[in-house]
């Protein structure tokens, strides 16, 4: 199963607005701690909608935990395992490269901040972006998140879905 996840997110809107696209899509939702927030705030959980019921979440206290839940070997997965991809304005390629023959973990850094540069340069073949015009900082994390999930299950041939 392709799964979101979010590294320490601090915007409860956001996190709510992917939940609901992952809901949506049969994609599991993994946070890895510490959050910026509650897992009961109410502008999340609005954001959410009814939608939660129907969520596969995950909690993670660290990086490292998590990454031992997708039982990667040297940093890359196994035969049928998930594949990592780390979403950022810093990384190597494409996210029209992220390999979609196995399921895939789509790692999205916290919103002010990003994805850590020594957790970058570690998965540095496993960094992805999205083309931008020059000097814009970013795009916003669910929009992000939702374009790159839904590219993924295209190519995937959309899996479960109608």
């Amino acid at each position: 199963m392709n799964q979101i996840v979010l590294y320490q997110p601090e915007i409860p809107p956001n996190t709510g607005n992917i939940a609901r696209t992952c809901a949506a899509t049969g994609t599991a939702l993994s946070l890895i701690e510490p959050l910026g927030f509650s897992l009961e705030d109410r502008y999340m959980r609005r954001a959410g909608l009814d939608y939660w019921e129907d969520l596969t979440l995950n909690i993670f206290p660290g990086w490292e935990p998590f990454v031992t839940s997708l039982d990667l070997r040297d940093g890359r997965p196994g035969d049928g395992g998930t594949r990592i991809a780390l979403l950022s304005t810093r990384g190597v390629r494409r996210y029209t490269e992220i390999p979609a023959d196995q399921p895939v973990a789509l790692v999205f850094g916290p919103e002010t901040r990003g994805l850590p540069a020594d957790l970058l340069a570690r998965h540095r073949e496993d960094s992805y972006r999205i083309p931008m015009k020059p000097g814009q900082r970013s795009l916003n994390l669910a929009n992000t998140a939702a374009l790159i999930l839904y590219d993924l299950l295209r190519r995937q041939g959309f899996p479960g879905l109608e």
